[in-house]
């Protein structure tokens, strides 16, 4: 016989395990990423250490922002909305735990693997083959929680964000499972099972989606729940929503070869990447404008609650990295772009500015909630991790556009009698002062981060598990 009080909660365990090994993995990911930065302005940081070298950090600080920090992020607030829109317990709470100590063990792994030199060198796919196999446990599990959750629903309707997490699961599974196909040839060692231009199109296949879906469609779900719920106003236009949906994800899937302008890959190849990346300028613009719209009659609380404010200008970085990204496929800009410090900047609009203040924000409204407190510890806090963060935002990119044209400028520029005007150390050395911009940028929304860190465990020390019960309507009978 079912117990009664198990049938009237909501199972919040492995949403609080989630959330807070995100902010955990938030700060060692940062960290590793202020010291490669550092180590691009001051090169002996290394310290003569193999393990400590910037080529094997850098995928270390990657994969750590995008699949810890920003992976456990994704498995909480699916696992916390897809229960309360859907108002039944999570599906097979013991897989979901599984799911929990699989990513981490994958985590784990990738923090011992990639130091040691073990890479399959693909972007944002380096894990060796029996990782990628754990990986893809812990993902068909997830699928399995996740539509298991939205299959028992007790609400005939599937809330929009439930479909973004939804299409981010499914695609992920089919991008990583692609791109990993690999040959075996040793215990930490593989070839892919495509070669040439064709490895190259699939990796870009899978490395323009690994941000499309993983880095994008997720964290709409989280918008789509979580900015209503802090604005406590519906979402703008819910037709938008739908329409948003199916236009980004359709599109989106189309728009990796981009990333392979002027290369081995064939013209007409490209020039489609080109015109998809266009394309996506109107539904990503329609779900940020839905966003921020959501605060109509509301854009007051902007002033007196920052956990919003996390959440609203996330949007507006997301508004502009979706718009420079199109503008950065156009062959003619990216025979500027390409190679050069400007995709870094771009890369990091959307990374620091939209995923990690969509996910901090959310953070923010879930852990207190998860703790059986109103709000969290201090908030004059998430004020001072807000400025700190956004002030170090515009700081990193600013410092990278600038770098990043005036590199591509100066590797194009030609003498009278077609010898090149500058050599490639003159570019590097007039680099050098955006990188320690850059740096200072990255210290401070590192030092958001840990500010974040400080004030999730005093409102976990001051608070208590909190048992979320599901509506008496919803509840079998």
């Amino acid at each position: 016989m079912n117990d009664p009080a198990a049938s009237t909660t909501y199972d919040d365990t492995a949403v609080r395990q989630f959330s807070l090994m995100a902010v955990v993995w938030g700060v060692v990911g940062m960290a590793v990423g202020v010291l490669i930065a550092a180590q691009l302005a001051w090169p002996e940081l290394n310290f003569g250490i193999p393990w400590l070298s910037y080529g094997r950090l850098r995928p270390l600080h990657t994969n750590a922002v995008i699949f810890a920090f920003g992976g456990c992020g994704l498995f909480a607030t699916s696992y916390y909305v897809v229960q309360r829109t859907c108002q039944v317990r999570l599906f097979m709470p013991k897989l979901a735990s599984f799911t929990f100590w699989g990513w981490q063990a994958v985590i784990v792994a990738a923090a011992v693997s990639l130091p040691l030199g073990y890479t399959s060198g693909k972007e944002y796919a380096e894990l060796e083959w029996p990782i990628d196999i754990l990986i893809t446990f812990v993902w068909v599990s997830y699928a399995i929680v996740f539509f298991g959750t939205v299959g028992t629903r007790k609400v005939k309707h599937i809330y929009v964000a439930n479909w973004f997490f939804g299409a981010f699961i499914l695609a992920v599974a089919l991008l990583h499972v692609v791109n990993s196909a690999a040959i075996p040839a040793g215990w930490m060692k593989s070839y892919s099972a495509y070669a040439g231009v064709q490895d190259a199109m699939i990796q870009w296949w899978y490395g323009h989606n690994a941000v499309g879906f993983f880095l994008t469609t997720g964290f709409l779900g989280m918008m789509y729940y979580f900015i209503p719920k802090q604005a406590e106003r519906p979402v703008y236009s819910y037709r938008l929503s739908i329409v948003h949906f199916w236009a980004l994800i359709f599109t989106y899937m189309w728009a990796g070869p981009h990333h392979l302008h002027y290369t081995a890959l064939p013209d007409w190849t490209q020039s489609i990447g080109m015109i998809f990346s266009l394309i996506l300028l109107a539904p990503s613009w329609g779900g940020m404008i839905n966003g921020i719209m959501t605060l109509s009659g509301a854009w007051h609380k902007l002033r007196d609650d920052p956990v919003l404010r996390f959440m609203i200008v996330a949007l507006s970085f997301y508004g502009m990295a979706t718009f420079e990204g199109p503008l950065m496929s156009i062959k003619t800009v990216n025979a500027l772009s390409h190679y050069t410090d400007w995709t870094v900047g771009h890369v990091h609009a959307g990374a620091l500015g939209w995923v990690g203040l969509i996910t901090m924000g959310s953070l923010y409204y879930l852990i207190p909630r998860l703790f059986g407190q109103k709000k969290m510890y201090s908030v004059p806090a998430i004020e001072l991790h807000f400025w700190v963060a956004t002030i170090g935002i515009v700081l990193y990119i600013a410092a990278m556009w600038i770098a990043g044209v005036m590199q591509g400028l100066m590797w194009r520029a030609l003498n009278a009698d077609g010898t090149l005007t500058y050599t490639f150390v003159e570019s590097v050395k007039a680099t050098y002062p955006f990188y320690v911009i850059r740096l200072v940028g990255g210290l401070m929304y590192l030092g958001g981060m840990c500010v974040m860190a400080w004030n999730t465990w005093m409102t976990v020390a001051n608070g208590r598990s909190a048992r979320a019960v599901i509506p008496a309507a919803a509840q079998p009978a």
